[in-house]
């Protein structure tokens, strides 16, 4: 009587890529795009702060009504941040993953003619994770201060002006707020050179103007997000 053989069913695509170093890499250069591109339209919102509560307030509304009547009030909203979520949770496993996979490959460190430890990154490599770590925690918190209202005392409903100004008016919000940006100011600037390589773009033609793309959009989203709780502070912004 012959022995039934058991075949193992082929790995998926996405199986497939996602197990791979490469694919790793392709999805945290994708969706670090992703949430770039949130960045940049989340600070120009922002910025409309301002120009008074007026116009900072119907902003807040609009957002929430964007897509209406074919959508609910919200929907839209709520489709961005599934999204922004979805990429945030891949984005953060995939180097977590990778990250192991870089020490299990060199458990010891190369040590040069001296016995003195050779540098294995650059500084904003080494960073970066520290600087996703407290990226993480500053999300967590912004959610609990402008989204669920549930930080800030002085919160009203409905009020997105009145709540910034009220959050950014106590001084250790807005240092940790200013601190968390500085560290995604460094996250975009080796991130963004990162994802060009992964995907492609980098080339000994264009690796000086990529470079330089990537110092400018990291110092523009970091000053950006950085004047709202200094114009609160400040009072140029009550």
């Amino acid at each position: 009587m012959a022995l039934a053989t058991r075949t193992e069913k082929p790995p998926s695509l996405i199986g497939s890529v996602w197990r791979s170093t490469v694919g790793k890499k392709a999805v945290m250069a994708v969706t670090g795009l992703i949430m770039l591109a949130y960045l940049v339209a989340h600070m120009l919102g922002n910025l409309k702060v301002f120009f008074g509560a007026g116009e900072f307030n119907h902003y807040g509304h609009w957002i929430r009504t964007i897509g209406e009547p074919f959508l609910h009030r919200e929907w839209f909203l709520w489709l961005a941040r599934v999204a922004l979520g979805t990429s945030v949770v891949l984005h953060g496993v995939a180097a977590y993953q990778l990250s192991r996979r870089d020490i299990a490959a060199r458990p010891v460190r190369y040590e040069g003619a001296r016995g003195k430890k050779a540098p294995r990154a650059s500084y904003a490599t080494r960073t970066m994770r520290w600087g996703g770590v407290i990226l993480g925690l500053f999300v967590v918190w912004h959610i609990l201060d402008f989204t669920t209202l549930t930080v800030n005392p002085n919160a009203q409903e409905g009020r997105p002006y009145e709540n910034l100004v009220a959050s950014f008016g106590r001084w250790y919000v807005s240092a940790f707020y200013i601190a968390a940006m500085l560290a995604l100011g460094l996250h975009v600037r080796h991130g963004f050179w990162s994802a060009a390589q992964t995907l492609g773009a980098a080339s000994p033609r264009r690796d000086r103007a990529l470079k330089t793309l990537a110092n400018v959009l990291a110092a523009l989203l970091t000053c950006g997000f950085v004047a709202v709780p200094l114009g609160v502070l400040t009072g140029v912004v009550s």
